[in-house]
């Protein structure tokens, strides 16, 4: 009912109270057109991924999970409030976010075709993005790809994190890399189906990734906080995973390894080298449980990354 935005521009103008009206919805094409029309300047965006792990901790479906169940499911709301499996769940979810919200957007006509791109993006996980290479292997010109990452985004499923530009030298990349905002649903993407089948499966080390990076953008987006991740990497391929710049740089290496081992360490050393950074200002979030003290870095595991963001936010 697109006519009511004009009645809540009128009441909001008129009454001058805030927060007395609350918008909520998974469409967000048509809802984001509506209010650059009619409510621009008159809103406040919340913007609602699902769970965190943090918010999940008391589940009891939750709980007990291995980190190849958690990211096997994903943490959409309904996996966890219904009975309902991983595969039937997202086979539906992809079919109708197809049928329903991508027919509202111009330039796709071949719905197959884009079904395709979506797999294609969900096997590059962490990855630098190359829109050449992906035109290539669809058949479409890289425009059209361009086009298409921009519905991804707009829909809320992937997030391209851009690297951090700074003087450690001049030889960095500047494309983005791709995450998808569950790895649940980038799992039934490329077709795993089963956390079994995710325990030897290639993209197991990037969905893990893809976990910590879109963990600290809930905890940033929950708290109304503006966004300030980003990666790092240089043309010889050392990277850091996760660059978190709220005044000072954090440091974040990620590795999925649940046996820790010091070469976890080796891109953590070569930052500390080029940026002169403390080890305060350096993390490994490994897939362990063990505590792990280093005199390297701060050793992280998924069970206390949370209290790690928070203690990182009072530091802000």
């Amino acid at each position: 009912m697109p006519e009511l935005f004009s009645y809540i521009q009128a009441f909001v103008d008129e009454s001058r109270l805030l927060g007395k009206i609350i918008l909520t919805g998974s469409q967000n094409f048509l809802l984001s057109d509506s209010i650059s029309q009619t409510l621009a300047g008159r809103v406040r965006i919340l913007r609602l991924l699902p769970f965190s792990v943090e918010e999940l901790s008391n589940n009891k479906k939750y709980r007990g999970k291995t980190i190849d169940e958690i990211l096997f499911t994903g943490l959409y709301p309904p996996l966890y409030d219904r009975q309902v499996s991983p595969n039937d769940w997202y086979n539906n979810y992809i079919e109708t976010y197809l049928e329903r919200d991508v027919r509202n957007v111009k330039n796709i006509t071949d719905l197959h075709q884009f079904q395709k791109f979506i797999g294609l993006c969900a096997g590059r996980i962490g990855q630098l993005l190359n829109m050449s290479s992906l035109a290539s292997e669809i058949g479409v010109a890289s425009h059209t790809v361009k086009s298409w990452l921009g519905v991804l985004e707009a829909s809320y499923l992937i997030v391209l994190l851009q690297p951090h530009y700074n003087n450690l030298n001049k030889r960095i990349v500047r494309q983005p890399k791709l995450y998808f905002l569950d790895t649940g649903l980038a799992c039934a993407l490329a077709k795993i189906d089963s956390p079994r089948t995710l325990e030897r499966h290639y993209l197991r080390g990037s969905l893990f990734e893809n976990l910590a990076v879109t963990e600290y953008l809930k905890f940033i987006f929950n708290r109304g906080l503006p966004p300030n991740l980003y990666f790092w990497r240089d043309n010889h391929g050392m990277e850091i995973d996760m660059v978190i710049d709220n005044g000072t740089l954090y440091a974040v290496e990620i590795k999925s390894g649940e046996t820790f081992n010091g070469e976890m360490l080796k891109g953590l050393r070569t930052w500390k080298r080029l940026s002169g950074a403390t080890k305060e200002q350096c993390s490994l979030l490994y897939g362990g449980k063990e505590v792990r003290i280093s005199p390297e870095a701060e050793i992280l595991s998924l069970g206390n990354l949370h209290e790690w963001f928070a203690g990182l936010s009072g530091k802000s």
